[in-house]
């Protein structure tokens, strides 16, 4: 747990579209946290189920996203943050009591850091974990893509980032591609320029629908495909890792100066 107060402000946004029982749960689950989120964010993109009264019954601010893909509602979300961190979670998310204050802890341990990321462990709807299937499918992503990036990637479930990095790749980022996996395009821009943590202390418990073979998670698989194709050859990993050393070089240039 934190051991002070934190200072910082922490913005929760939350895309969702027709997840509403999942987003009741979130929402829950944030109103018990141990350090009250600033504000909590939620992004409707379209929903038809009441996802949005069930947030503003809750008291989040609701931001509605007309155009439909969770690239474009998620950066509405991020846009609209007002905290000095914001903190990404899906509607299908569990985060724990401390959530939130981890989050600050996690930035004053890695205080280079502009994103944190963690990890997930996929669950059942009565509460059943998949341990083993949660390794294998956590592992890949990260292992996977992060061989694609250079660096480790962000994952959209749990991640958190600070507001003056989002302001920097806000207009770079390819929030009108709906065919593009979010977290992995956040995660390109980003890591150039910027260090990306992977801390495991922000897992959170999420829906073990992953682990269904079906045609979601075909596309899935395709949009992780695609975003990492749709960015080659300039953000293929030893291009990435030059620009990196060099951005670091100059970052280092300036603080000896």
């Amino acid at each position: 747990m934190y051991r002070e107060l934190p200072t910082e402000r922490v913005s929760v946004v939350i895309p969702v579209r027709n997840d509403r029982d999942y987003l009741e749960r979130c929402l829950d689950a944030l109103a018990l946290q141990t350090y009250a989120p600033f504000e909590v964010i939620v992004v409707d993109n379209g929903s038809t189920d009441g996802a949005a009264s069930i947030a503003a019954q809750r008291g989040a601010h609701i931001v509605h996203e007309s155009e439909l893909g969770i690239p474009a509602a998620s950066a509405a979300g991020y846009d609209a943050a007002r905290g000095d961190l914001i903190a990404r979670l899906d509607a299908d998310s569990i985060p724990g009591v401390t959530w939130v204050a981890s989050v600050c802890e996690a930035f004053a341990r890695h205080s280079n850091a502009a994103a944190i990321t963690g990890s997930g462990m996929l669950m059942d709807d009565d509460g059943t974990p998949h341990r083993r299937s949660s390794r294998f499918f956590m592992r890949s992503y990260f292992g996977l893509v992060g061989l694609a990036l250079g660096h480790p990637p962000l994952w959209g479930s749990a991640l958190a980032m600070r507001r003056a990095a989002w302001l920097e790749v806000r207009d770079e980022v390819c929030r009108h591609d709906q065919k593009m996996h979010d977290d992995m395009d956040l995660s390109i821009h980003l890591g150039p320029r910027f260090e990306i943590v992977l801390d495991r202390t922000l897992t959170v418990p999420v829906s073990s629908r992953p682990l269904t073979f079906d045609l979601s998670a075909v596309v899935r698989f395709a949009r992780g495909f695609y975003t990492i194709l749709r960015h080659w050859p300039r953000e293929f990993p030893p291009v990435r890792m030059l620009r990196r050393a060099r951005a670091h070089r100059t970052v280092e240039a300036l603080q000896t100066a």
